[in-house]
């Protein structure tokens, strides 16, 4: 058995999520690919693929398997460029994820002009509200927004984003401002998520203390941007990430409300496979990125007027 051989068949097959397709990326017969993964399993006397009709699926020793296997791969394939002399920054396919809005209008820019830097880099980018796996998914980096759940993870931490309670003037002056958050059992409230059951908003107490007030969604959306373009439609409060607010706070589609309650801000964090997964790509990506990640949060966040700073009836229309 070439042992490099069938390596390289099973990281195809895993990554294209199947034989037939493995095979055609690999230029290779079906049935080949089918003995290789078999010698390989027996080989290591384990079950690495489920195959059925229509699906295969990775085992758990698999997983662990193709992930060491392909950290492998991929540093060959940087000595043997290294030793050719052509190695002068990182290869393979950059992938990333990071919320939709966010991605849009943060990452897009910085991968720009990283990959001005590293012409050898291809990118493949995954701007979603869920959450990703990023092995599941074999992506090198995601950004995250709000507290960390996976421990499994390297992090690195950027900045932060700060939270807004917000409405159009419209609907402020037709419906009155909020004074408090429990003002807000009056009003109609937009909201980010898979449910239209009531949720709670949190907020922060004069003292400092956080608290949990339900409120009952007259709409619910789920994208994040969505809930700034209904709210500036009319249709209530909303509370957003001041990334999302910051551009209608800036033109006045939307005024900040509640502003003296809101809670501690939600971090940002860069993360990354554990330390033995991490590709050079990655590597490189993080320390491009961080310092810039970094310059626009804060820009982000001195939009929103300070926390203790009590917000003003807008001006009702003529």
């Amino acid at each position: 058995m070439d042992h490099l051989e069938a390596m390289r068949v099973l990281v195809a097959v895993v990554e294209m999520r199947g034989f037939s397709a493995a095979a055609r990326s690999l230029g290779m017969p079906l049935p080949t690919v089918c003995r290789k993964i078999a010698e390989l399993e027996k080989h290591l006397k384990a079950q690495l693929l489920i195959r059925s009709t229509r699906k295969v699926v990775v085992t758990d020793p698999g997983r662990r398997y193709y992930e060491s296997v392909r950290r492998i791969l991929e540093g060959l394939a940087e000595a043997d460029a290294e030793a050719a002399g052509a190695y002068r920054s990182p290869i393979g396919q950059l992938t990333i994820t990071a919320p939709a809005l966010f991605g849009k209008r943060y990452i897009l820019p910085i991968i720009g002009d990283f990959m001005a830097e590293h012409q050898e880099l291809t990118a493949r980018l995954m701007f979603t509200d869920h959450v990703v796996n990023l092995l599941d998914e074999h992506a090198d980096i995601g950004i995250r927004i709000g507290n960390l759940r996976d421990g499994s993870l390297k992090a690195l931490r950027v900045g932060e984003i700060r939270h807004c309670y917000c409405a159009s003037p419209e609907y402020l002056a037709i419906r009155g401002l909020p004074r408090r958050p429990e003002d807000l059992a009056n009003h109609s409230c937009i909201t980010f998520s898979k449910s239209s059951d009531p949720i709670d908003w949190i907020f922060r107490s004069t003292l400092g203390a956080h608290y949990n007030v339900k409120v009952n969604p007259t709409i619910t959306v789920n994208m994040a941007d969505a809930a700034s373009q209904v709210a500036r439609g009319g249709a209530g409060v909303a509370w957003l990430y001041s990334y999302q607010a910051m551009p209608h706070l800036g033109d006045g589609t939307l005024v900040s409300v509640l502003n003296k309650f809101e809670p501690d801000p939600a971090p940002v964090h860069i993360i990354y496979p554990a330390e033995r997964l991490i590709t050079q790509r990655a590597r490189y990506f993080i320390d491009f990125a961080a310092p810039r990640l970094q310059s626009a949060l804060d820009e982000i966040n001195s939009f929103l007027p300070i926390p203790q700073q009590s917000p003003t009836l807008p001006v009702p229309a003529r």
